[in-house]
């Protein structure tokens, strides 16, 4: 049986819901309560980075306080993965990062210094700030339901 091609648009549209299943299976590493997030950096097909919320390396693995209320030092899983790769041979300049919610402020400055071209995610963050900063800045950001995934 012969497979039939899919059109571009298709085929990345399927390529974007895989990476972000991949990024919502990730998100389950973190520790975190209130929320958990996970982050893929993809540059030419291939997972050059990823992350999810939590404490810096070397912390204990509690995110929130007594409160219940995130510590000011948790770091969000777009800031993981873009400081993995930057201690890695890899670059992110080019790259798509597919992310479980939208990116905050505070991980929009990171991603465009990071030379991040395209963001796909598909829960919104508490504001839409981070992503627009993102269109500001002239970067692709796409928004896919988490219910047709």
């Amino acid at each position: 049986m012969q497979k039939t091609a899919i059109e571009p648009a298709k085929k990345q549209h399927l390529l974007d819901q895989r990476y972000l299943a991949m990024a919502r299976i990730w998100a389950q590493n973190s520790y975190c309560k209130r929320r958990q997030v996970g982050a893929i950096l993809v540059k030419e097909k291939m997972i050059i980075s990823d992350g999810y919320n939590g404490t810096p390396s070397g912390f204990e693995n509690e995110c929130e306080d007594t409160g219940n209320k995130t510590k000011p030092y948790v770091l969000h899983a777009e800031a993981n993965a873009i400081t993995k790769v930057a201690r890695s041979n890899n670059s992110s300049d080019g790259a798509t990062l597919y992310v479980t919610a939208s990116p905050c402020i505070e991980c929009s400055k990171l991603i465009i210094q990071a030379g991040i071209k395209r963001v796909v995610f598909s829960e919104n963050y508490t504001t839409d700030d981070g992503i627009n900063l993102l269109k500001r800045a002239k970067i692709e950001v796409v928004h896919i339901e988490e219910d047709i995934l």
